[in-house]
């Protein structure tokens, strides 16, 4: 068969492999009609982790069974199948608690495996035309309709991105009304700020430079915020000033604005500060502050959906590894919540120095701590969530292929990765069609 085969940094290659087999009873084979190309399989292709020559890559599985072991009593040849990007044998510790993205038995490396991706396992692949599914009953969920109809790129969306965007919101205890901030607008930040929309979030803020991904914020009814134009914690906080009532014109003998700004340090040039200021000089917000509530001023519910190779955003060429943890730490309220879906590895060869290839960085702790701030993290348990959002999307109620970009062949996917990779020409979400 053929499949996507790492060779290098920056280098993928579609090759002719050994079709995948029957290895244990529980295993299925699938034939694949969709898979994606991830945000986090670019870590790989960027030489960012500790992937080997030779690994078969992605991890998005949308197909057809193929074939069955003989333990496997939920799926038959011909059913309709979206995977987990999870491995996980639904048996240990952690599995039967529903934590499958942190399974004990299926990687002998660390807790946790995964398709085609580095320290997750000896598991090939899912950017192929077949896959091997181990443990079938329990990472495959069945589906209706057929290959190639309305549904197929929502569908493979469930692999992954969708149920990750969603975690994204539980990782940061979102509840109906809050409000929210998303940095990135790639795929996962898009379908997170997505799914703050679907549960209610009062006002949904993401973060990026990229134009197009920034339309696709404002489409699906969030607010875009381009970090190139000044600091983004001083947009969204003037965003929610006046939204409290800072463009109401203030009584002139009330307008003590231009004496509190004019002893300001003349040095001094942060716009959070001056945001701060214009705030507390604004009796239509003091108003309706009760005691202390001026100390409340950003969100309740941060996100980074940028990981370890966030950009510097005073040199967008430039990566800052905690540039996007440090601004969401400014901006969350006290008691609020931090959620880290970004990724971030232990092993980060091309990182800049000695501490950030080893996955360790400096944060404003004693900030956080603070706050009172609950920080989540990790990997998503994508089958505790990939039933109820397939229902969602089976009754009309979400739709997240939005953010496709690109449908593309496997001869395709070389030039798809690179372009990808630059964040270029309008691309979000790639989806490889195996039998195209």
């Amino acid at each position: 068969m053929r499949a996507v085969v790492y060779k290098g940094p920056k280098d993928v290659a579609v090759e002719e492999v050994d079709d995948p087999k029957i290895e244990n009873p529980r295993d299925a084979i699938i034939k694949l009609t969709s898979t994606a190309i991830c945000g986090s399989d670019l870590h790989m292709y960027d030489g960012r982790t500790v992937a080997e020559p030779g690994t078969v890559l992605g991890h998005e599985p949308l197909g057809v069974v193929e074939e069955v072991g003989d333990a496997v009593t939920s799926f038959k040849k011909g059913d309709r199948v979206v995977v987990t990007f999870n491995i996980a044998c639904g048996h240990c510790f952690n599995c039967v608690r529903g934590f499958t993205s942190a399974c004990l038995t299926v990687n002998p490396e660390i807790a946790g495996g995964a398709f085609g991706y580095a320290k997750m396992g000896p598991y090939r692949g899912a950017q192929a035309e077949m896959l091997r599914v181990p443990f079938a009953d329990l990472n495959c969920t069945k589906l209706p309709g057929t290959a190639g109809d309305k549904w197929e790129d929502d569908f493979v969306l469930l692999a992954d991105i969708f149920p990750t965007g969603y975690y994204a919101t539980k990782l940061a205890m979102l509840q109906p009304g809050a409000s929210v901030a998303v940095f990135g607008a790639g795929p996962v930040g898009l379908l997170t700020a997505y799914s703050a929309l679907l549960q209610g979030a009062a006002q949904v803020f993401v973060v990026d430079y990229i134009p197009e991904r920034l339309d696709l914020v404002k489409d699906i009814g969030a607010i875009p915020i381009d970090f190139t134009k000044s600091d983004p914690v001083a947009q969204i906080k003037a965003i929610l000033s006046e939204k409290e009532g800072t463009s109401e014109p203030m009584p002139p003998e009330e307008q003590k604005m231009a004496t509190v700004l004019g002893s300001m340090d003349p040095s001094g040039n942060d716009p959070v500060t001056e945001i701060e200021i214009m705030r507390a000089g604004n009796p239509a917000i003091i108003g309706s502050w009760l005691p202390g509530e001026e100390k409340m001023k950003g969100v309740m519910c941060g996100i980074d959906a940028v990981g370890y190779q966030a950009r510097d955003r005073n040199d967008p060429s430039k990566e800052k590894p905690t540039q996007v943890l440090d601004d969401l730490i400014r901006l969350i309220n006290p008691t609020g919540h931090l959620g880290v879906i970004g990724v971030f590895m232990s092993n980060d060869p091309g990182a800049s120095d000695e501490h950030a290839k080893k996955g360790e960085y400096m944060l404003p702790f004693g900030q956080l701590w603070e706050k009172g701030m609950s920080v989540g993290t990790g990997q998503t348990p994508v089958k505790a969530i990939q039933e109820m959002l397939r229902d969602m999307i089976i009754g009309g109620q979400a739709k997240p292929s939005f953010i496709v970009s690109h449908r593309i062949s496997f001869d395709e996917v070389p030039e798809a990765y690179r372009e990808f990779d630059q964040r270029a020409n309008g691309y979000t979400k790639v989806i490889i069609k195996p039998q195209k």
